[in-house]
Formats: C-alpha cells, sequence, structure tokens
C-alpha cells in the first residue's frame, strides 16, 4: 500500500475525533497528545464543522496511536474504545437523518434487519463522504465488517490490531440500533499487521 498517498476524513469528522478525545481524556490530555504528535496547530482550532476532505488520514493515525504512547497499550486501546463510543453519539446527531436512522420505519424493524440496514448506511456514508473504504459481508451469523483504506492505522506498522476507535463506535452504534443490547466486536485482521484489511467481527447474536 502507497501510503505516501494523501486520503481524508471530512473536517467534520475530524472534528467529532477531537471533540470525543476531549469529552474522553479532557481538554489538557487532547493538548497534550497534540502536541506530542506534533499536531499543536489544531489546539484551540479544531476543524470547522464542514463536509470538505480536510482531515488527513495520517493525522487520524498519529492521534490514536498517541493516545497508546502516552497511556499504554492497555490504557490507550480502552481509552480508544471510550473516544469511539462517544465519536458515534457526536456522529449520529450530525448523520442520523441523512442515514435514515431516524425515520419510524427503521426503527420499527426487526433487530437483524435494523442491524443489517445500518450496517449498510454506515458503510455507504463512509465510502461516500470520505476516502475509508468499507465492505460489508455476513458469515456463519457474523457480520465483517472489512475496512481497505483504513485511516485509524494509517502508515503504522504493529504487532496486534489496533483500530480500537472503530470498535468502539461498532459497539455504540449496536447499543444504539438494538435500543441498548451489548454485542461482541473484535477487529481481527489489521492492515498495520500486514493483513489486507481491517476486518472487525460482529457477533449478531446480542451477549445480553
Amino acid at each position: 500500500m502507497n501510503t505516501s498517498a494523501q486520503y481524508f476524513y471530512p473536517n467534520r469528522m475530524g472534528r467529532i475525533i477531537l471533540l470525543s478525545m476531549e469529552e474522553v481524556i479532557g481538554l489538557n490530555g487532547v493538548n497534550a497528545v497534540l502536541n506530542l504528535a506534533s499536531l499543536s496547530a489544531f489546539i484551540g482550532n479544531y476543524p470547522p464543522d464542514d463536509a470538505t476532505l480536510a482531515f488527513p488520514f495520517s493525522t487520524v493515525s498519529s492521534l490514536t496511536g498517541m493516545l497508546e504512547q502516552v497511556y499504554g497499550p492497555h490504557g490507550g486501546r480502552g481509552l480508544a474504545l471510550r473516544v469511539g463510543r462517544a465519536c458515534f453519539n457526536y456522529g449520529v446527531r450530525q448523520y442520523g437523518k441523512q442515514l435514515g436512522l431516524m425515520d419510524t420505519a427503521f426503527r420499527l424493524l426487526p433487530l437483524p434487519a435494523k442491524l443489517q440496514s445500518g450496517a449498510k448506511a454506515f458503510a455507504e456514508l463512509f465510502n461516500s463522504c470520505t476516502d475509508q473504504h468499507v465492505q460489508i459481508e455476513e458469515e456463519d451469523g457474523k457480520l465483517l465488517w472489512n475496512i481497505e483504506r483504513c485511516p485509524l492505522c494509517w502508515g503504522r506498522k504493529t504487532q496486534e490490531p489496533v483500530c480500537h476507535l472503530a470498535v468502539g463506535v461498532l459497539q455504540e452504534a449496536l447499543y444504539w440500533l438494538s435500543g441498548g443490547k451489548v454485542f461482541h466486536v473484535e477487529e481481527k485482521t489489521c492492515i498495520a499487521m500486514g493483513d489486507k484489511a481491517c476486518t472487525i467481527v460482529i457477533d449478531l447474536a446480542p451477549i445480553f
């Protein structure tokens, strides 16, 4: 993969990530991470709330990677999961109507249909509004969320999956879509490990 190429999230998603980090680790924590990641230009100057594709994948990767450096692998993972859950809650306010998630017809669907429709809508959002590529498939009662161009581990080389923020987003999305049920969500492959895609496996039967 050519990691020298430039790919982007919209400013709005970059802003959501930074606001979510602020919610989880506080403003001082965010400023420290930005300083250490050589991203101090964002201190007190988050991206505007617009759809312009101008928030680089390399910046997303630097932010999530720096969480692990500052808080340790275990602490950074836990924080990234929480940041991901916060990202969904910010994001559903921004994109929920566009995705059709607020429609009465959608809310009345049975749970399996709701999960399938919701997953397709989320994937389409990323594929149409960002440079991230997502493909979804079903296999043996599981939903496979395949990120084929991933901002979260962009340019990184690791020994284990590191796209914890995406796992957190999907955990919270499932919780929201199902009306409070908890599902097993785990990243099985990661481009940072040399895999072809970052594959997050979702058990479609809730744990509880």
